[in-house]
């Protein structure tokens, strides 16, 4: 028996192949999604007034471009990475005027620098877009997919998702420990202050699973007094700051906690903890064995251990990123982002929990 097609229907389809080329392609290599601070902005707060930009040289100095494009870094950063390794084409900013059509289904970057797990969090920066922002962004994003694809499509990129999320460095570094007797430091000592972070973390995970994704990775913070940042403000011989070390021992484990809890509450696993602390120690403990001259000086930057201001077009600047551990006083070069992911790729229990992203994207494969 023959069926008509309706002539409408026909058009829609034909209409969304033309805008969207292959649909089915680009849904199984999955739409990736970002939110957090500096170390996954890929430039959105190119697009805010605010002094928390990295949209001069020498930063992208290893860019493809060869300029900067607000990411805090060389080169690429840990999403790029993510997507290069996956084959994926990269994330655009949301705040991308870029970023409509065929675009639409490769996923976005809601990310910004500055921003912590608190609202408090970052106010010296003034315009940036905190988590809930971000997630409302999100949102957002959900109804342009939604008018642009349909309520189904829309509904099957966001589940079949990968997210990255990170958060968490700032509520110690800008805010808890910005200035002395910060409001803060007064409300809580550090072992209640890390406690209520954690719950409020798990708020904001609460909701981003609400809208849809499940498949989170989270990472934790690196270790919060290594940087040369806090080096150059409270270090002798580069040993690493004690309070900011006592911050990252103390939140990093309750993460992990917070994140089975989570998988256990909703019966399935959805959140993946990322050891970021471990994989920075790893070759700030050892920088030669991966190849870097030094773990405790920046390449961009000046003062002791090139940790004081910004990295700016006046700053010291070293002629090889790659032997670099740090680019700037608080950023990780492209080389150790590169040694990051391939941890998030591939790394055993003790840097990825339950499962590494190679493992979990294999299961979904089989399901």
């Amino acid at each position: 028996m023959i069926k008509f097609v309706n002539i409408s229907s026909f058009f829609l389809i034909f209409w969304l192949v033309l805008t969207f080329g292959d649909l089915a392609v680009r849904v199984e290599a999955r739409a990736f999604f970002v939110f957090g601070d500096s170390l996954v902005d890929n430039g959105n707060n190119n697009y805010l007034v605010t002094t928390a930009r990295a949209d001069a040289p020498p930063y992208g100095i290893d860019y493809p471009t060869h300029r900067p494009t607000g990411r805090f870094s060389n080169g690429l950063n840990i999403p790029d990475i993510i997507s290069e390794e996956m084959g994926w084409e990269p994330t655009l900013p949301y705040l991308s005027p870029q970023l409509r059509g065929p675009k639409l289904l490769v996923g976005a970057n809601f990310a910004s620098a500055g921003v912590g797990v608190l609202n408090d969090t970052g106010v010296q920066f003034v315009n940036i877009i905190r988590i809930y922002q971000q997630l409302d962004y999100f949102e957002e994003y959900q109804q342009r997919l939604r008018a642009a694809i349909g309520v189904d499509e829309a509904r099957k990129v966001v589940n079949e998702s990968l997210v990255l999320i990170t958060l968490g460095g700032n509520d110690f570094v800008n805010n808890y420990y910005l200035v002395p007797y910060s409001a803060r430091s007064r409300q809580y000592d550090l072992p209640n202050y890390v406690r209520f972070v954690i719950s409020e973390y798990k708020k904001v995970l609460r909701r981003l699973y609400t809208l849809g994704v499940l498949r989170v990775i989270v990472t934790g913070t690196g270790p919060l007094g290594c940087v040369p940042a806090e080096l150059a403000l409270h270090s002798r011989n580069g040993e690493c700051a004690e309070e900011l070390m006592e911050a990252a021992a103390l939140y990093n484990p309750q993460l992990k906690d917070m994140l089975k809890d989570l998988n256990r509450e909703i019966d399935r696993k959805v959140f993946i903890a990322a050891n970021t602390n471990q994989m920075h120690m790893d070759f700030i403990s050892e920088p030669q064995r991966f190849g870097f001259v030094t773990s405790k000086i920046a390449c961009c930057g000046q003062g002791p251990y090139n940790g004081i201001g910004l990295c700016t077009p006046f700053s010291n600047l070293c002629p090889n990123r790659d032997l670099y551990v740090f680019w700037d006083p608080f950023h990780p070069s492209e080389k150790a982002n590169r040694i990051i992911v391939q941890q998030i790729l591939n790394g055993d229990n003790k840097y990825m929990h339950p499962m590494n992203l190679r493992t979990m994207l294999a299961m979904d494969s089989k399901a």
